[in-house]
């Protein structure tokens, strides 16, 4: 209904043919940044109301208030429209795919979810880019060299697609002792040394 909804207020230039939907979102935010996906897709603005979209989120992050008035389901759709506007500082990159977006958002009383849609469409932007993220722990910071190695060797592997662009960032953990801690999306390879001390631990207690 939401697509159907958007649709109808997409340039009559937009193509007929439906886009690609990179990635399955779900719940009421996943569905609205679904539709804007395929709206931006079929316009070729998806860049620009990516812009846009970020630069909503970086206004509502700092500024409390702002946020506040859209996520309190009491304050008017005025004063909610006026937020969003403020936040987008001017005319939107994405001009009329982006207005129309956040009209029907405040038509149908959901810009409340407008930070939660924003995330949303970035996700779907990772995804059409192929972008996967690894965050690697490691006790000590790697420096560039074993960094790259790793990005090869996991580029390599079945954790990600062949086409897969790997956005990676070393997180330093003490705590894990040594070794590494490898996190490639909801997947995650512990090779630190504090779970084998863990598990070696466990190991002896059965043993007793």
């Amino acid at each position: 209904v939401i697509a159907r909804t958007y649709a109808t207020a997409a340039s009559p230039a937009a193509s007929a043919a439906a886009p690609q939907i990179p990635l399955v979102l779900h719940g009421i935010d996943g569905r609205y940044a679904t539709a804007l996906y395929s709206a931006a897709a079929r316009t070729q603005t998806l860049d620009a109301v990516e812009s846009d979209l970020k630069r909503v989120r970086t206004a509502l992050a700092s500024d409390a208030a702002a946020r506040a008035v859209l996520e309190t389901p009491v304050a008017d759709r005025a004063a909610k429209r006026a937020a969003v506007a403020a936040a987008l500082g001017g005319r939107p990159a994405g001009a009329d795919v982006t207005k129309n977006f956040f009209d029907l958002l405040a038509e149908n009383g959901r810009l409340g979810l407008t930070v939660k849609v924003a995330e949303a469409f970035e996700a779907l932007m990772t995804a059409h880019r192929k972008e996967v993220a690894v965050v690697v722990t490691s006790a000590k910071e790697l420096d560039s060299k074993s960094l790259n190695r790793l990005r090869e060797s996991i580029a390599k592997s079945p954790l990600v697609g062949a086409s897969s662009k790997l956005l990676l960032t070393n997180k330093v953990d003490a705590a894990i002792l040594g070794g590494l801690i490898i996190e490639v999306g909801d997947k995650t390879v512990d090779l630190s040394v504090s779970s084998k001390v863990a598990k070696l631990d466990a190991l002896l207690k059965e043993t007793i």
